[in-house]
């Protein structure tokens, strides 16, 4: 049967596509000249088709003699340059589809003393349309208003239905790996966590524009996240004049209790209410542009329903349940002003702020193999708040030639995490009560300068960046009676990261082929000091210099079919919290501890992609491999005369991820259109031995861990008369490998609709996220000296309702 469903899944793949995205109009400049090298002003331009010569853009040089002609559609052409008193001079043009501008290089024009005067004819500026398929080199771009099956929502419920993704343990994945750096508009910031990925099931999707997943990251990207990065465009209209749109999403989840809870514990959350207010408000006149956003995201969650069977190598069978009812209110605000100070030269300032309060009230009873007899029951509370203050600043300058560039920009981020925890514990003969308190204060700066120069055959980019970048953590435990947590692992630690980098990035295209190739060079020095009296751990830290290249080659067979080839180099490094010394509950029975001794993970990237495109669709599909050394993982184990488990971070040696992806999307007609999207990858990790400091020394062995599973995505849109619009999105995944198990296969269903009222200035909308209530999480875990195997009956299924204006 396993066989079967796997050749269905294959040969359903084998029919999909992967999309990538590519620029729909150039700006195509120059300068036109005499034999002196003196600029031509108003010199006669016109773009032609060359199969019919018909007329397809024009324009006139300036006082310079410079041009520009833009909404150009990649393609073909034949470019005529004429002047009176010279000889008129016509030559093909070739536009690419890899970058925004073309800088060709000069034209020269010869003198004709005979020829007669010439009238210079009113030409007419005309702009392409832009191709619906995008299509860039190093990135994918989706609109979140397009998701309608998850509007209202927050940026991780909206990312789940694009292509290339899934997620899990509410972290994001691409092609079955979780390590991804997430950044807000190009920048990496403590609202989504410095090269990792944070908080984003907390920020509401009103306040997003976009969202970009680039695969294959160039140089100058930041070289942290071997899956890929995934860039978030928050929103800012530029439109002339007052305007702005404000928003308003209810919701409703847990509609139903899934499971019976264990006896003795208080009721989990139903019912739960989602309440999503937003406002964009914008003033642009003449040279300044001030902008407005703010939304406030308040929800109600079962965060967690896990029901828990540990078994024990000695026979003991343990049952328990983990509930967690999670209050959460999100409040973001960003407020800038653009100033273009003249033609050349902008300059954009901006600030944000974020408060994230979360409350967690959870249970956790404890019974014997047979539910007879409760052993022990933990109740908690955590009681958090988040607090992120950033300033940025951003200089543009323009050089004379279109897309010339020069940028300058300026990054400051604090952000503060201030975490309460109250354990009680209650046992047959006595309770006690556990609480600590962690205060973090978190400050980066961020600096860099980057370089763009169009070509005639695509561009150059080149730039450095430096960060300084400190984390300050202090915990205070006050342990009661019973306590698992050891009250000597508290005190203070100092996290101090350096990161220089320079790069250089060159991208070529012609009729045939497409290029691209770059490099970074990172210098990174981590430093992490801490409390010289903990029992286990002493400071620690490492340094290195490191070159991380990319290539792409593509060659077009012709304008439907072109064959592509992707390399590059990444790293994933530890996060703060990885390698963060204090331990922390997991559940009331499973410690969370870092470990300063983790270092970072290298991965190599391949990649081979075909793309097919025609007319109402196309089709992508790509075949990729990775392999990492220090592969980066959480490792679960006991120690003797406990059953306490322990999950720290070890570096488990070498893996694999291979597999095939792709995406077919197709319009069928003016009414449905749909896109599906098919993964099927293969992992392994070799096998590895490893020794956990904590609480006391242990050694923890795994044999060579190896899965198929994959994931297949199906979205259907539908476009109505009268404003009307609706999308079905349906999510399968097959069963995979986790660190020392397997998690089963998941399936969930999500509709939505919206339809446009009030002259098109107004939105309504209805959604409902796994709408048959069938997505639970199922996992088996092999510890050392237990087996541990669950189900969770999270909070999945939720129904919004929503309106938006816009003015």
């Amino acid at each position: 049967m396993i066989r079967i469903k796997l050749f269905i899944f294959s040969i359903v793949l084998l029919f999909s596509s992967f999309a990538i995205a590519q620029v729909s109009s150039v700006t195509v400049s120059g300068i036109v000249s005499n034999t002196n090298h003196s600029g031509l002003p108003y010199s006669r331009i016109v773009l032609k088709s060359p199969k019919d010569s018909v007329f397809i853009s024009g324009t006139i040089t300036n006082e310079e003699g410079r041009f520009a002609l833009t909404e150009i559609k990649p393609g073909n052409y034949l470019i005529e340059i004429s002047m009176a008193g010279y000889n008129s001079h016509t030559q093909s043009l070739f536009i690419g589809s890899l970058s925004e501008f073309l800088d060709i290089p000069p034209i020269e024009l010869q003198s004709n003393s005979n020829a007669k005067e010439t009238k210079i004819e009113e030409v007419v500026l005309t702009g392409s349309r832009k191709n619906e398929v995008s299509n860039q080199l190093d990135k994918k771009t989706y609109s979140v208003a397009d998701n309608i099956s998850q509007n209202g929502g927050s940026v991780l419920q909206s990312m789940q239905n694009l292509p290339g993704i899934t997620v899990q343990d509410g972290k994001i994945q691409l092609r079955g790996n979780d390590k991804v750096t997430v950044l807000i508009e190009g920048k990496q910031t403590a609202l989504t966590g410095f090269g990792s990925q944070t908080g984003l099931d907390n920020i509401p999707a009103s306040a997003i524009d976009k969202i970009e997943i680039i695969n294959n990251p160039s140089s100058k990207y930041d070289a942290n996240g071997n899956a890929g990065i995934i860039n978030i465009i928050m929103k800012k209209n530029k439109q002339n004049g007052w305007n702005g749109k404000v928003g308003l999403t209810l919701g409703l989840g847990s509609l139903w209790e899934r499971k019976q809870n264990l006896p003795t514990i208080r009721p989990q959350y139903t019912t739960t209410p989602k309440i999503n207010p937003s406002v964009s408000l914008n003033y642009r006149k003449n040279k300044i542009n001030v902008f407005l956003q703010a939304d406030n995201l308040y929800t109600e969650t079962l965060n967690k329903n896990e029901f828990v069977t540990r078994t024990y190598d000695d026979g003991t069978v343990i049952n328990s349940q983990l509930k967690r009812n999670r209050n959460t209110n999100f409040l973001t605000t960003k407020s800038g002003i653009d100033w273009n100070i003249d033609s050349q030269n902008t300059l954009n300032i901006s600030g944000l702020y974020g408060s994230e309060k979360i409350t967690d009230k959870g249970d956790q009873p404890f019974f014997n193999g047979g539910l007879s007899q409760r052993l022990r029951l933990w109740q908690f509370l955590e009681d958090e708040l988040k607090t992120t203050v950033m300033a940025t600043a951003a200089y543009q300058h323009k050089f004379k030639e279109a897309g010339h560039l020069l940028n300058i920009g300026f990054n400051y981020t604090f952000h503060r995490e201030d975490e309460k925890y109250f354990y009680d514990n209650f046992l047959p003969l006595s309770s006690g009560t556990d609480a600590f308190k962690l205060l973090s204060d978190e400050q980066v700066y961020d600096f860099n300068i980057d370089y763009v120069k169009p070509l005639k055959y695509g561009r150059i980019e080149a730039g450095i960046k430096l960060r300084n970048r400190s984390i300050p953590t202090n915990m205070n435990f006050i342990p009661g009676i019973n306590s698992v947590i050891d009250a000597n692992a508290g005190g203070w630690a100092n996290y101090k990261e350096l990161i220089p980098a320079i790069y250089g990035n060159y991208v070529f295209e012609n009729k045939k082929w497409e290029a691209e190739l770059g490099l970074r060079m990172e210098y990174v020095r981590i430093q992490y000091d801490v409390n010289p009296n903990h029992p286990t751990y002493t400071s620690s830290g490492y340094n290195y210099t490191q070159p991380f290249p990319n290539l792409r080659v593509a060659y077009k067979l012709n304008d439907r079919n072109k064959f592509s080839i992707f390399y590059n180099r990444r790293v994933d490094r530890p996060n703060e919290v990885d390698i963060r010394i204090f331990p922390k509950y997991d559940d009331a029975e499973i410690i969370k501890v870092g470990n300063p001794g983790l270092r970072p993970q290298f991965t190599n990237s391949i990649e081979l992609g075909y793309k097919y495109n025609w007319d109402n669709g196309y089709l992508y599909s790509s075949f990729y491999h990775r392999f990492s050394n220090g592969t980066i993982t959480r490792i679960s184990s006991i120690v003797p005369e406990s059953t306490l488990i322990y999950a720290i971070f070890q570096n488990a040696g070498k893996s694999y991820n291979s597999g095939i992806e792709a995406i077919w999307n197709q319009k069928i007609s003016s009414v449905y259109s749909f896109n599906i999207n098919g993964n099927m990858y293969r992992n392994q990790i070799n096998a590895f031995t490893v020794e956990n400091l904590y609480p006391r020394p242990n050694i923890f062995s795994a044999d060579q861990q190896t899965a198929i599973s994959g994931n297949i995505k199906l979205n259907n849109v539908f476009k109505f008369s009268k404003g009307i619009s609706a999308q079905l999105t349906a999510v399968y995944l097959a069963p995979d490998i986790i660190p020392q198990g397997r998690i089963g296969s998941r399936f969930s269903m999500d509709l939505g609709m919206k339809k446009s009222i009030q002259n098109g200035k107004g939105e309504l909308f209805l959604n409902a996220s796994d709408l048959l209530n069938t997505m639970v999480i199922k996992k088996q875990i092999q510890g050392a000296g237990f087996r541990y195997t669950s189900d969770d009956y999270y909070e999945t299924q939720v129904v919004r309702l929503g309106y938006s204006y816009k003015f």
